[in-house]
């Protein structure tokens, strides 16, 4: 278990940065097509809010359902593996959004590069995290894989009709941005992070691979801004 402690550590690390940098794009965004009243930043606040509220919510529906059944999990293991994969799957839709809105923008094919760019690379921490949930819980390799990529499904799903109809989803991008930075930053800390202690026992290790898993990520982002 110590090991799953360390991938645990990393992928707490690493969506950390990718929340981050999705609620930092919210609160920043600009675009002539936004016609709303409210400011970026609220509206990115009341994404967050809405996100860590919907996992609550999810959390206390599945507590209550002890007897619940995924393939041959169940009990406890059932309701992680299905908060981690649900929550996962949700925000890709907010992500999806955010690459349409982003090509069809008055910025268009730069910026549109770069989210994509970017929600490329968190989707590495993203998949890491399914697969952290699933393996250890002796499901195959094969179905943690097929899960891994289809919980980020929704992403080119939702950036086709995003870009068709980018007038109305515009507005909106920000709540979406950061109800799944909200999202994903909760997971980080309230499960993965604690999952991490719990197996390695170790403070230190635990929150220096945190960290070091946290500054290459936002390395490899400021990078691929640098670039694009």
């Amino acid at each position: 278990t110590f090991y799953i402690g360390v991938s645990n550590a990393i992928a707490s690390g690493m969506m950390i940065a990718a929340s981050y940098s999705l609620i930092l794009e919210g609160v920043t965004f600009t675009d002539v097509m936004d016609i709303s009243d409210v400011s970026c930043v609220r509206r990115t606040c009341l994404g967050i809010l809405l996100g860590v509220m919907f996992l609550l919510g999810t959390k206390s529906f599945l507590d209550q359902h002890e007897d619940l059944k995924v393939g041959g999990l169940s009990g406890a293991d059932a309701r992680k593996v299905m908060l981690i994969i649900f929550v996962m799957t949700l925000h890709s839709f907010s992500e999806g959004v955010g690459i349409g809105v982003s090509f069809g923008g008055d910025n268009g094919d730069k910026l549109g590069m770069f989210i994509s760019a970017s929600l490329a690379v968190h989707n590495i921490p993203e998949g890491l995290a399914v697969a952290i949930v699933l393996l250890p819980r002796r499901v195959s390799k094969l179905t943690a894989s097929m899960w891994c990529i289809a919980t980020s499904l929704p992403q080119p799903l939702m950036a086709v009709p995003a870009f068709m109809f980018v007038n109305t989803f515009v507005p909106i991008l920000p709540i979406g941005l950061g109800f799944a930075g909200g999202a994903m930053a909760f997971v980080a800390v309230f499960e993965l992070l604690v999952e991490a202690y719990e197996d390695t026992e170790s403070v230190p290790i635990t929150g220096s691979l945190t960290v070091a898993a946290f500054a290459g990520m936002m390395y490899l982002q400021n990078m691929l801004h640098g670039d694009l």
